[in-house]
């Protein structure tokens, strides 16, 4: 076997070694950092991967820490071992043996800023030399944010008396399990719809849609959005409607149909009045016709 052949082996060996390292990795996916309100809640996205296969949910344990510190626990099974500051207020979501390890945290502090690793743990009937694993490199650090998020509105056409109309109001949070609720200063529950939906991982956004009629009492009146969240606090933003007049030309047929019957009316007048006069002169004409007949008549007479 020639040096060439030989280096291709190697290199194949090596390769595969390599593989097969990197395969038994523990792998873990965790949101980077995440805006949290102070007195509402967090929801942190957490995914993992084993290289011993999947695993019953009774048979993984997690654990939630702050830093690198895994005796600073924040979350786990038995409360007794969390610290005080988080007892009752952190909750693992999802299914473990599916790989999810999602954390909510209640009742935010101003002081829960992270950040939170995420520890998992095989019990011993599936020990193995890789049974416990902390992902202190994918961490999440939460922004404080003691007022919530303005909502901002949103329509995409005039408001024009008697047609529909339309205004959507958005908010972002990051309580999916507690949305914020969005309500408006008119309207009913049959015009407005709603939508809670993730825009990337572990921001959300809840829409409101309110769709109405304008009437001309409208014009410059407010429409406004309030968003009450997890905890209580409130947020709100207003719009000005300008409702614009149907189109409609009353203003010219009325005036003009008034100017078309004044038209008609004067000249019927006119009519009947020249009709008067030809009648009456007519009258007299024969009067004077029949007064010279006579007149003739007796002068006649008188030469005879």
């Amino acid at each position: 076997m020639d040096m060439g052949t030989k280096m291709v082996i190697m290199g194949l060996l090596l390769a595969a070694s390599s593989s097969s390292v990197f395969t038994r990795e523990w792998r873990a996916t965790v949101v980077r950092e995440l805006n949290a309100l102070v007195s509402s809640c967090v929801v942190i996205p957490c995914s993992f991967t084993h290289p011993e296969g999947n695993f019953p949910t009774s048979k993984i344990r997690a654990i939630w820490h702050i830093s690198k510190d895994i005796n600073q626990r924040i979350y786990h099974e038995d409360d007794s071992l969390v610290l005080e500051s988080f007892k009752g207020r952190t909750e693992l979501l999802g299914h473990l043996g599916q790989g999810n390890c999602n954390l909510r945290i209640s009742e935010i502090k101003d002081h829960d800023n992270g950040p939170f690793c995420f520890r998992v743990e095989l019990t011993p009937t599936a020990a193995s030399t890789l049974e416990k694993f902390s992902f202190v490199e994918d961490c999440c650090d939460l922004k404080m944010l003691p007022d919530p998020p303005k909502p901002t509105l949103t329509h995409s056409k005039v408001a024009i008396e008697g047609v529909p109309f339309s205004v959507t109001c958005t908010v972002l949070h990051t309580c999916p399990y507690q949305a914020p609720k969005l309500t408006w200063s008119r309207g009913t529950a049959d015009s407005i719809t709603e939508v809670n939906r993730e825009i990337h991982a572990g921001n959300w956004e809840v829409q409101s849609v309110l769709t109405f009629i304008p009437k001309e009492k409208d014009d410059h009146s407010d429409v406004t959005c309030t968003s009450t969240f997890n905890g209580g606090k409130t947020s709100s933003a207003a719009m000005t409607l300008f409702v614009k007049r149907k189109e409609n030309y009353n203003h010219i047929i009325i005036p003009t149909a008034a100017v078309a019957a004044t038209v008609v009316i004067f000249t019927v007048f006119c009519l009947l009045i020249v009709k008067k006069y030809k009648n009456r002169i007519l009258e007299l004409q024969n009067q004077e016709g029949s007064m010279w007949n006579r007149l003739s008549r007796l002068s006649r007479r008188v030469r005879q």
